[in-house]
């Protein structure tokens, strides 16, 4: 894809892998290292370009109802921040969270990130191998989940009135996630294709058995290393209204409601992460008889 000269001299001989058009000449040029910002020229400035290398430890994205910010977190070297239209989020998402991952070293060489689903505190990434799980604010941090499709012996769908729950099971032990019905299908035909695909198959009903699958690589596997988490460690504090929408005496009925879904998403959040820790305690005791 052709580049303005400007964008074409600072990538530096590398490939342009996804092009995000923001508005009039502005748009986003995103190669397997770093993503580049160009403004084009204007009555009040000339054209630039700001450059954000994809070695984030990891990325926030906050979005308001005309603009959105994914900030870049790169620890000792401090934060960079990149200020697209609310619209073009998840465009520009998808190929920068892919850069990230791929940095960090938890997608491997040639790895295809398919999609990117975000679910306001759940952010879920499907590639050819592997589904990606981020909890929390952040959009990507250290604190995920990593689940390889070689280890998945079995895929289910609990359907309810407001969500579904899709269950892997993983080495013996089911890894639920539960997602809003009205994104529900689209997630479930992308992963279901990203499964058969991985073991060459036709139909779920021909995954491999428990006994032929690997433990799953979790997060102390990677380059990074988190703290470690106990049983009682994973129950996070809750949170009030102010804390999670910026809630204030001024705020409008609208901002309130959303404040609200904000808030039930996240405790609904860390109920699924109490029935994890239910799972893993019984697969414990399960292997321990």
């Amino acid at each position: 894809m052709s580049s303005p000269e400007l964008v074409s001299s600072t990538l530096g001989g590398e490939d342009v892998v996804a092009r995000v058009s923001l508005r009039d000449d502005d748009a986003l040029f995103v190669s397997p290292t770093k993503t580049l910002q160009y403004h084009g020229q204007s009555l009040l400035s000339d054209e630039s370009v700001d450059e954000f290398p994809h070695t984030a430890e990891r990325l926030l994205l906050s979005s308001g109802r005309r603009k959105a910010t994914i900030e870049l977190d790169y620890g000792l070297e401090g934060t960079r921040k990149l200020t697209i239209p609310s619209d073009r989020i998840d465009a520009a998402l998808h190929p920068i969270l892919a850069g990230v991952l791929s940095a960090a070293g938890v997608t491997e060489s040639g790895e295809t990130v398919r999609k990117t689903f975000r679910f306001s505190e759940l952010t879920l990434v499907v590639t050819d191998d592997r589904l990606i799980k981020h909890v929390g604010r952040a959009v990507w941090d250290e604190e995920y989940e990593e689940f390889s499709f070689a280890t998945v012996s079995e895929f289910a769908v609990e359907e309810g009135q407001v969500a579904t729950q899709f269950v892997l099971t993983i080495a013996g032990r089911a890894e639920r996630i539960k997602i809003p019905n009205e994104r529900a299908r689209a997630f479930r035909e992308c992963l279901e294709a990203a499964l058969l695909a991985h073991h060459g198959i036709e139909t779920l009903a021909e995954l491999p058995s428990p006994d032929d699958t690997t433990e799953t690589k979790t997060a102390d596997e990677t380059p990074f290393e988190p703290a470690s988490v106990g049983a009682s460690d994973s129950i996070e504090e809750s949170v009030s209204l102010h804390e999670i929408g910026e809630i204030d005496e001024n705020s409008s009925p609208l901002e309130r409601l959303d404040a609200l879904e904000n808030a039930l998403d996240t405790h609904l959040e860390l109920l699924d992460e109490q029935y994890r820790e239910l799972d893993r305690l019984r697969a414990e005791l399960t292997r321990d008889r």
